[in-house]
């Protein structure tokens, strides 16, 4: 009962996080990070109701879809090889969530047209300036913004990041911020609505949820420590 109990409480957290920061009931979708956890831990946490999913990998990714019920959702949240994008796109994934480049949102473009469909992506945006992080810088993704929109074949539906590690949630209120500043910018530049703003995990979702999240990316506190051997 582990993670029935987690994700119970975890809900209760984002509805109390929503309501103090004025937000709409259940306007922050949980996505549930289930990298390195078996099927059966998946499975316990789909018969609480829980049905999307989150894989870094997309080996990984491809090994657990087909053994979960066909009504799970699936997203893509690690960095992307630009030669796997054809089998990301054919294995149903919903929705690219660390778009990093304009190189990769291009093949990802061209890719999505041969396949005749639209892909669904998030932009990853370096908010901390990390060396060791991808994404765009914010003000490269000002610069790149109109080329991106001009793209074909793609639905950009907002942006996310992956803040610093900071010691307490708190500390990663300001990337928080920083990110949902520059989607309001990016919003007022147009043509997007950009709904989707893909912040926080497991030890600070509950400020994400404060400053705006309407996903979050929530793994260990759901499905405990991962065993990386």
């Amino acid at each position: 009962m582990y993670i029935q109990d987690q994700l119970q409480e975890i809900r209760a957290n984002i509805a109390a996080a929503e309501k103090r920061a004025g937000r709409t009931p259940g306007s922050t979708t949980l996505l549930a990070v289930s990298k390195t956890f078996p099927v059966s831990d998946i499975m316990q946490a789909y018969a609480d109701g829980q049905r999307l999913f989150g894989e870094n990998r997309l080996q990984e990714a491809l090994e657990k879809i087909p053994a979960m019920p066909t009504d799970c959702e699936w997203h893509i949240i690690g960095p992307l090889q630009r030669n796997k994008v054809r089998k990301t796109l054919e294995a149903g994934v919903t929705l690219l969530q660390a778009v990093d480049s304009s190189k990769l949102a291009a093949a990802i473009s061209r890719i999505a047209g041969e396949l005749g469909i639209t892909a669904r992506i998030l932009l990853e945006v370096n908010v901390d300036g990390e060396e060791s992080k991808h994404g765009f810088t914010p003000d490269g993704l000002q610069e790149e913004w109109d080329a991106l929109v001009a793209l074909p074949n793609l639905d950009i539906r907002g942006l996310m990041c992956i803040p610093a590690p900071t010691a307490t949630a708190e500390g990663a209120r300001p990337a928080f911020v920083h990110l949902r500043r520059l989607a309001e910018e990016l919003r007022a530049r147009g043509p997007l609505p950009l709904p989707e703003l893909s912040m926080g995990m497991s030890h600070d979702y509950t400020v994400a949820v404060e400053e705006g999240a309407t996903i979050v990316r929530v793994g260990s506190a759901i499905f405990g420590k991962r065993d990386y051997a």
